[in-house]
């Protein structure tokens, strides 16, 4: 092809030559002509005013623009994701975390709370997606964020059955930290090493003390070791967990948020509960309000002959304690929900208490201290001595105690603390009761944990006591001028949300209103209704919240796991007669009334406890069934009961929520 423009134009010559009549030399010049003129026109490059006006190159400078946008914004979430993680122990990740998850089910619930929803084949199919989101978010997040989880489980009584379900798993059940975490703390605490603070040793020192570095339990806030001080003294060592300080204050303002937004978009009346609820768990993570709660309940205890001799709180050393370390005495005694070992036979001696209990110090440790010291030098040795000698040689000893006189105490102690004292402990799960026996055969109930109280001002204790006398004697009139002064439009709704069974006392009303919503046939229908209805209770129970007693909140979660107590010992007591009876009797005892108001409230307590026959027969009446199989007791019994009234109203309980 390089050759073929030169054999055209030789040929184009010779063709020219042949036709052409003029001379060579006039040949010539036509062929100059004709490449000077068409051929280099041709090759000629064009003119600049032919190209017309010049366009610039393209330099990107928007997509240039956005991309170094992108690259900051990059750089700048990298930087701060890794200084949180360093410094904030993940608090604002969390906190994100949240704010998007709020914003989903948020949406969610926009979009699909109604009687056919979009993208769920019913109401009940969204309200377990969410569930198991928000469920997932606080085992993923951890720390004050279970605590929040049981802050809502609280409330559970008027939340969906599929968040119920969800939150009945919410408990202190943590992964614990290393040792190195744990002694980064005491330093910050106290400026010293752990070996100074205690004046342990880890080198099999003979004249020193030991503590196990691998913890006994470990909670979403805190974690305890055992140890031995050189005086020998046994304690349990509380060690708030390091990334708590760091999270505390993101993770409650992150609450408050997210509980104000779906206050306002759901139009539900519930964001004046979440200040207090937050000042609550925040005063949890502090240990030395945990000790002064400890100290004061102690005392009050002490000072009350009914209830000293069978009421034990651990000692608290405050010179070994600071706001996130806490020492205290070592408790050795059976948790409550170790049934079984409360009841057998006992095997540890006559006239012989269960270890630590009064009268009965702790065994000297099986194992030679020495010995002990030496195991000290392996990080997960197990130094604490076994104490089983009480179970008998085969081991298939317990306590022998009467499950009717361990919850006696119990309900004796709480109602105490709630009609006596106003002074009220406010998380008494099963893992937080001890129980003990004392070498006179009888039972002594160790209460620990103290980081989570609510006080009641003398006025709202005195009214809480009438309310409960007014519903034991049916006095309507009473108990609505108290509940009015409350905020509470519906007085025999929360006189049965109180009691954990249908009130009667207004002529069977509940029971009428459950009969006019269960006639619905339509399943997806009466979900939606029901869901509508529970909204509903919420709003007739805090129909004024500025009056509403922020109290109750703590109080109501008190009464429910201490009848979700006496349910997993087999309803062993009238919960309810006993209940009342301090109520009552708080109100004939009240110092901050007039002698003559005390003596008319003295009268009315002795026709009170005549009053208080019927419910015994009641209660008999349920013990007979349960003896022949026919039921569980009196509190299951009302349980069943309140389940059908509150499906009337919208709400499904599930009371495993209130025992853990």
């Amino acid at each position: 092809m390089a050759f073929a423009p030169r054999r055209i134009c030789v040929n184009c010559l010779v063709s020219l030559s042949k036709r052409s009549s003029v001379s060579p030399i006039s040949s010539s010049r036509s062929v100059r002509s004709f490449t000077s003129t068409r051929y280099r026109a041709a090759f000629a490059p064009p003119t600049p005013e032919s190209l017309g006006k010049a366009v610039p190159a393209k330099e990107y400078k928007r997509t240039r623009k956005w991309l170094r946008r992108l690259g900051y914004l990059t750089a700048f979430g990298a930087v701060g994701y890794i200084l949180d993680r360093q410094f904030l122990a993940s608090a604002l990740t969390r906190s994100c975390r949240t704010f998007a998850l709020g914003l989903t089910v948020a949406l969610d619930y926009k979009i699909n709370f109604r009687e056919e929803p979009w993208f769920a084949d019913d109401v009940a199919e969204v309200h377990a997606r969410n569930a198991q989101k928000l469920a997932n978010l606080l085992r993923h997040n951890g720390g004050l964020y279970l605590k929040i989880g049981q802050a809502i489980a609280m409330q559970s009584a008027i939340l969906p059955p599929e968040f119920q379900k969800m939150f009945s798993t919410m408990f202190d059940d943590a992964p614990q930290n290393d040792w190195s975490s744990v002694r980064r703390v005491i330093k910050e605490e106290f400026g010293r090493e752990p070996e100074e603070v205690f004046g342990i040793s880890f080198d099999g020192d003979p004249t020193k003390g030991v503590m196990e570095r691998k913890a006994r339990a470990s909670a979403s806030v805190a974690q305890v070791h055992w140890a031995r001080l050189p005086d020998g003294r046994e304690v349990a060592i509380k060690i708030q967990k390091e990334e708590i300080s760091k999270q505390v204050g993101a993770d409650l303002f992150s609450f408050k948020v997210v509980a104000r937004i779906y206050s306002w978009w759901f139009d539900l009346p519930l964001y004046t509960l979440v200040p207090y609820i937050t000042e609550r768990l925040n005063l949890e993570c502090d240990f030395q309000n945990e000790a002064a709660n400890s100290k004061r309940m102690a005392e009050l205890v002490r000072q009350e002959p009914r209830l000293r001799d069978r009421v034990y709180i651990p000692v608290v050393y405050d010179d070994l304690s600071s706001k996130r370390v806490m020492t205290a005495e070592w408790i050795e005694g059976v948790r409550l929900r170790d049934k079984d070992s409360i009841t057998r036979p006992w095997g540890g001696g006559w006239r012989a208490g269960s270890p630590g209990s009064h009268g009965t110090p702790l065994d000297p440790p099986s194992t030679p201290l020495p010995q002990l010291q030496r195991k000290a030098q392996s990080i997960d040795a197990s130094l604490k001595p076994d104490r089983t000698y009480w179970k008998g040689q085969n081991g298939q000893g317990g306590l022998g105690l009467n499950l009717t006189e361990v919850m006696t105490t119990m309900v004796d102690l709480f109602s105490a603390q709630m009609f006596m004292w106003g002074w009220v402990h406010c998380d008494p799960h099963p893992g937080n009761i001890f129980i003990r026996r004392l070498p006179n055969g009888h039972s002594e109930l160790v209460l620990i944990d103290h980081g989570l109280y609510i006080e009641m001002s003398p006025s709202f204790r005195h009214q809480y006591s009438l309310f409960w006398k007014s519903m034991m004697t049916f006095d309507n009139a009473t108990m609505q001028k108290v509940v009015r002064n409350w905020g509470i439009n519906d007085s025999d709704l929360f006189a049965s949300a109180t009691l954990m069974r249908p009130y009667e006392g207004d002529h069977g009303r509940i029971s009428k209103k459950f009969g006019q919503i269960s006639s619905e046939k339509d399943r997806k229908k009466r979900h939606y209704e029901m869901q509508q209805a529970s909204r509903k209770v919420v709003r007739e129970i805090l129909a004024d919240e500025d009056k509403w007693p922020k109290e109750l909140i703590f109080i109501g979660r008190n009464m429910r796991i201490v009848q979700g107590n006496n349910q997993y010992l087999g309803s062993p007591v009238n919960r309810i007669k006993i209940t009342g009876n301090w109520a009552s009797r708080a109100l004939a005892e009240d110092r901050h009334l007039s002698s003559g108001e005390r003596w008319r409230y003295w009268a009315g307590h002795l026709v009170f406890k005549v009053v208080l026959l019927g419910s015994d027969v009641w209660w008999w009446w349920a013990r007979v069934r349960q003896w022949l199989g026919k039921g569980r007791g009196m509190d299951d019994d009302m349980e069943q009961s309140m389940r059908k009234i509150a499906e009337g109203y919208g709400v499904e309980i599930q009371h495993d929520v209130f025992q853990g």
